[in-house]
């Protein structure tokens, strides 16, 4: 893995498959960032980046989508997830722990 915060950030979620969500904390926890706030510090800084991180699938720890307002409309988080499969209702996914992915060491070569 790289050592910018950002890119370490960015390659991690680009690892979330498709169909699954992770949480900002998760995402912290694992690269021993300490705080799932600049996680998603992080990936507001990602639009337009290259290649393109999948932002749509981090989610917070109660699987509520509050990252949706950065999006160019409020509904595409949302869109984007069920697309993929994963059950939104109320700006929240339904389920979260059978579409969770946690990351691991062995996702990462």
């Amino acid at each position: 893995m790289k050592n910018n915060y950002h890119e370490l950030v960015y390659e991690c979620t680009r690892k979330i498959p498709q169909g699954k969500v992770c949480t900002y904390g998760l995402i912290a926890d694992f690269l021993g960032l300490g705080s799932a706030r600049m996680v998603g510090w992080a990936l507001n800084k990602s639009f337009g980046a290259v290649p393109e991180v999948p932002a749509h699938r981090v989610v917070n720890r109660k699987g509520e989508l509050s990252g949706r307002n950065h999006f160019s409309s409020p509904n595409l988080m949302q869109k984007r997830l069920e697309a993929e499969g994963v059950i939104v209702e109320n700006d929240k996914v339904t389920y979260l722990e059978s579409v969770l992915w946690r990351p691991q060491l062995e996702d990462f070569d």
